[in-house]
């Protein structure tokens, strides 16, 4: 594996130990728990993130309520923060309708996301993963036409059921067919927890080979390895990553599947490591804190309960 940190650092390029943080927690997080989180309490979460100088938040998903009720205040959520100005905000969307919806609703970033293995998407949403595929173009021309900024998700791309159960030439190929459709970045989804450092970096090379755009990483921690698969992204050159406040999150449609890797967390490893994140982690800690009593539990991050 590559140095990490500080003295992996590229002095020629001035932003080269900047990384940066996009907080899922108000969507991957919020939309995990049984208990209704109030709008109010959403909105002052978010703020907290943007004032702790998140750089981009996921802030809700335009879903049918009836199949995710805590997102059933999408459009509330965003006309209530359209004063917003020094954050990139952006809506999940699973359809073209969503897209519309997003677009409808002030938003100027959407996030899109498809199955690449064919059990998950057959459990997901009952969609093989060409269909997948061609429900993403459609969505990709509306989003751009109405002038959306678009990221691309690819889920459990390094397992459904098992680790590798999904074919990186299939994740290649996706790639491949949309290098040149205009995104503003892909996303590549840990979303059952099954890679490790090894994988992360073997996956990400091969997909920076195909593509220019810009790559994410949504890693979620259930086997324990979110933060050692950071630490390796890194060493590829990955510098933009998911988190979610307090390591909120899960998906409702994976079983065992834990939250995302705690934003607290992957600051203070930033910082650690000599690279840069421009967040007030106490800020983000307190925000973690109210949610943590609201729900009245303990969140799966550790720093939060430090700072």
């Amino acid at each position: 594996m590559q140095e990490i940190g500080s003295n992996y650092v590229d002095s020629s390029n001035v932003d080269s130990s900047y990384v940066e943080l996009c907080d899922v927690g108000p969507r991957d997080g919020f939309q995990f728990e049984q208990k209704q989180i109030p709008t109010e309490l959403k909105l002052s979460t978010i703020r907290s993130l943007i004032d702790a100088g998140m750089p981009r938040v996921q802030v809700t998903s335009f879903v049918h309520p009836t199949r995710v009720p805590q997102m059933a205040d999408a459009e509330s959520i965003v006309a209530q923060l359209s004063d917003v100005k020094t954050c990139v905000l952006s809506g999940l969307a699973l359809n073209v309708k969503g897209v519309k919806r997003a677009a409808e609703s002030g938003l100027k970033a959407v996030d899109l996301s498809i199955a690449t293995n064919e059990r998950h998407g057959m459990d997901n949403a009952n969609m093989t993963v060409d269909e997948g595929v061609a429900a993403a173009a459609a969505m990709i021309d509306e989003a751009r036409a109405l002038g959306l900024s678009v990221q691309l998700n690819l889920q459990t791309v390094w397992g459904y059921k098992e680790p590798n159960d999904t074919h990186l030439e299939r994740i290649l190929g996706i790639t491949r067919m949309f290098a040149q459709a205009g995104l503003e970045s892909f996303s590549l989804a840990d979303s059952t927890g099954m890679a490790n450092p090894n994988s992360i970096q073997s996956t990400v090379k091969a997909v920076q080979a195909e593509t220019d755009t810009p790559i994410v990483l949504h890693l979620h921690d259930t086997r324990g390895l979110g933060m050692a698969n950071i630490v390796a992204a890194l060493a590829q050159g990955v510098r933009r990553f998911d988190t979610s406040l307090g390591g909120l999150g899960g998906c409702p449609f994976i079983p065992g599947a834990t939250g995302n890797v705690a934003t607290e967390d992957v600051v203070y490893l930033l910082d650690q490591l000599g690279f840069k994140s421009g967040i007030q982690n106490a800020t983000v800690a307190s925000a973690s804190k109210k949610m943590a009593t609201f729900l009245g539990r303990h969140l799966s991050g550790k720093m939060y309960t430090l700072l």
